[in-house]
Order: C-alpha cells, then structure tokens, then sequence
C-alpha cells in the first residue's frame, strides 16, 4: 500500500470515529431533559435587555479599562526593564515576576480587601474599581514582557541610524523603535484583550451591585432567582459574540504579517 493511501485511509478513520462519537452523544443524550435545564426560551428572553445593557455593556467597559490601564504600565515596566539603570531593571522585574505569578483573582482578593485593611487605601470606583485595578496589574504585567519583546525585535540597525542622524536615546525610543514594535506586538495584545474579557469574570470576588455586574455574575444570579442553567448558556453565547470576531481579528493579523515577512 503506498504512503499517500496508507495516510488517506488514516484520515476517514477518524473522520468516521468523529461522526460515530457525534451519533452515540446525539442518540444517548436526553434532549428533553437538556432542554428544560438549559434551552427555556421563557427564561432567556426573561434576560433582555438587561443582560445586554447591564451586564454586557460593564464586561465591555471594564475590559477597555483594563486594557487601557495595563497597556499603559506594561509599557512603562518594558522600558524600565531594558533601562541601563539596574534600580529599575530589578522593580519592573519583581513587578512583572509577581503579578504574572499571582493568580488573577488573589491579585484582585488582595486589592479588593487586604489594601484597605493594611494601608487603609481605597481606590476610587470602589469594589469594582479595586477589581479592575486588579486586572489593571496583571495585564501590565503580561503587557510588560509583550512589549519588551517587541522592542528587542526591532533591528538594531533601526536604533543606530537613528542615533547616526543625532537622535537622543529617549526620540529613538519614542519615535522610531516602539512604532516599530507596536505594530510586531499587535496580534499578541488583541489576545490579551480576549483573555481580559473573560478575566471580568472573576470581579465577582469584589462584590457587585446590580447596575455593576459583568456577565458571569448576572447570569449566575439569575440562574440562583431561576433555578435554571438558562441565564448562563445566554451569557456564554455573548460572550462567544465578542470574542470570536476578536480571535479571527487576530487570525487574519497574524497571517498578514506572515505574508509581509
């Protein structure tokens, strides 16, 4: 038998082990049963607009907040982190050590709680805010290592034209490297912003009121008032309409900087 049939044979197993799997679920699963526990319509539309306007509208805000706020320390700790000042070398490199090495939700907890217990600190917005402020952290700190590899990837023969013309370190910086290295760093950031949207989830732990929540916990307090797993399939699909159309953002990003390599 040659290679090319041996593999093509290879191939409809497990296209025909695939669909052998879809049948046996889709024959064994109690369909009415799945149904009222996830799939009342009553229910769902019992969720709009609130779940839109409320919930999905914070998870958005938060996230940009976030984003916003970590791309903001992620570039100051990049920069710090590749300066020839070891003082600031070793803080941006306990910073992003930390707070990548923290779980998100011990991060948001410590904020949250610990800081106004020990430095009496309260961050504006209050327990939302402390949660953001969270996230604000973890994403710099992510952001901080995405960054720096950017900025490392650009040639240096960029850096030493621009200093041959009679730049200063800090223009060069500014005007010709971080240009250079945003646009290397793009897809990597449009995932992080994914990850962001669904990190809102664990604001949770800071508590929330009713006109603060994201979409997890909206959809789990209506699913505790339901008594119905409903609410959370409703969440779940939008969350799959916000990021989906981001991932293939990335996808098609990515290929594009392939093609231009």
């Amino acid at each position: 038998m040659r290679r090319s049939t041996r593999q093509r044979l290879v191939r409809l197993s497990f296209y025909a082990l695939f669909v052998a799997v879809v049948v046996l679920v889709a024959v064994s699963a109690d369909w009415e049963r799945l149904q009222r526990s996830f799939f009342r319509l009553d229910i769902a539309g019992e969720q709009f607009p609130d779940i839109v306007v409320i919930a999905a509208k914070n998870t958005v805000v938060y996230t940009a907040i976030a984003f916003v706020g970590g791309l903001v320390f992620g570039l100051v700790f990049a920069v710090m982190k590749l300066s020839p000042i070891a003082p600031y070398r070793w803080l941006a490199t306990v910073y992003i050590e930390v707070f990548r090495g923290l779980p998100a939700l011990l991060t948001i907890f410590a904020i949250a709680f610990i800081l106004p217990i020990a430095l009496g600190v309260r961050v504006p917005g209050g327990a939302v805010g402390a949660g953001v402020l969270g996230l604000v952290l973890v994403a710099g700190a992510y952001m901080a290592e995405t960054i720096r590899a950017g900025i490392q990837a650009v040639p240096k023969g960029q850096v030493e034209a621009a200093r041959s013309l009679g730049m200063s370190p800090s223009r060069t910086m500014v005007s010709i490297v971080l240009p250079q290295a945003f646009r290397l760093i793009i897809p990597p950031l449009t995932n992080e912003f994914v990850l962001l949207i669904k990190d809102t989830s664990l604001l949770y732990i800071a508590g929330t009121s009713v006109t603060t929540k994201e979409l997890t916990t909206f959809a789990r307090g209506e699913a505790s008032t339901s008594s119905n797993a409903t609410p959370l399939l409703v969440a779940g699909v939008l969350y799959l309409l916000i990021t989906v159309p981001l991932t293939r953002l990335v996808a098609w990003l990515e290929r594009r900087q392939a093609r231009a390599r």
